[in-house]
């Protein structure tokens, strides 16, 4: 795709020119391909009633620079027909005080992106059911979740798509590792609870800096989230400071850590639910060189 004004996605419109940037567009774009072609998000051609439409992916906005990106890289796959769903932009003001509330709306439509504004006030509810001292996110975004699935069956969509992004699955991990007692983190692909929804996570392989270099590079027009934003000491934020000593020690520590959460073996696990060890034999046990191979991250 040539990067010349009559043949791109206004999305795109003056970006910038330079090899570095074009080596971080190209990187971005790349993973998040594999992401969606790794954990099936575009499956298999719809049949019955729904034979010869294109799914329809709601892109949850934030106004932070991870939805910026996972937008613009969206568009670009679309736009270069390795994407083959409708894309229809959503954000939830949550009524925080001080919510610019027109600048995505005015961003979208001068983008020509289709999008859907909806105003719900779930900032009150946080303030008032969570104790002083207490963290908001858990609530915030059972509360955002529920209206985003609301929206999505609203609009015909069958997935929710989200900003994460492999920082944010690491961190999910060990805030699970550190606090939950348990192995688990944010699943790049998952059916919600009511079994009707996809939830899609495309920047699963993309980390937190070249989201940022992106956004910044593209001079996107930054909301910060004032609520979360607002709370010192949260466990995410101690996790976040704990995974930058690590990279800091040892660059390149996190991609290590996150392929890692790609090469699982039960069997070197202590789960009896996931791994029968009561019915292990000597006659049982494979060799190592049976195991698959994780894929491999470039």
């Amino acid at each position: 795709m040539p990067d010349v004004d009559d043949a791109i996605h206004p999305l795109f419109h003056g970006a910038p020119t330079g090899t570095e940037f074009r080596k971080l567009r190209k990187r971005i774009v790349r993973q998040v391909r594999e992401a969606i072609e790794q954990y099936g998000m575009i499956g298999p051609p719809a049949s019955g009633a729904e034979a010869g439409r294109a799914p329809k992916w709601l892109v949850c906005l934030s106004g932070g620079k991870d939805s910026y990106t996972l937008l613009a890289v969206l568009y670009e796959l679309k736009w270069r027909g390795l994407l083959p769903v409708d894309l229809l932009a959503c954000n939830l003001d949550q009524g925080q005080p001080g919510f610019p509330a027109t600048v995505l709306p005015e961003f979208l439509a001068r983008m020509g992106v289709p999008h859907r504004i909806e105003y719900r006030d779930t900032y009150s509810i946080v303030m008032d059911k969570v104790p002083q001292g207490r963290t908001y996110c858990a609530l915030c975004s059972r509360l955002r979740r529920g209206n985003l699935y609301r929206i999505a069956r609203e609009e015909g969509c069958s997935a929710v798509v989200l900003g994460h992004h492999r920082d944010d699955i690491l961190e999910t991990f060990f805030m699970n590792l550190f606090h939950g007692g348990r192995l688990a983190t944010m699943p790049p692909k998952l059916v919600n609870e009511e079994g009707d929804l996809f939830v899609y996570r495309p920047l699963a392989h993309v980390a937190e800096a070249d989201c940022e270099r992106f956004a910044r590079a593209m001079a996107y027009p930054i909301i910060p989230c004032d609520l979360c934003g607002s709370q010192d000491g949260l466990q995410r934020q101690q996790v976040k400071r704990i995974l930058d000593g690590w990279e800091a020690n040892a660059p390149g520590r996190r991609q290590v850590m996150f392929r890692a959460l790609m090469n699982a073996r039960p069997s070197h696990l202590l789960d009896p639910k996931l791994f029968d060890f009561a019915g292990l034999t000597r006659e049982s046990v494979k060799s190592e060189t049976d195991l698959p191979s994780p894929p491999t991250l470039r």
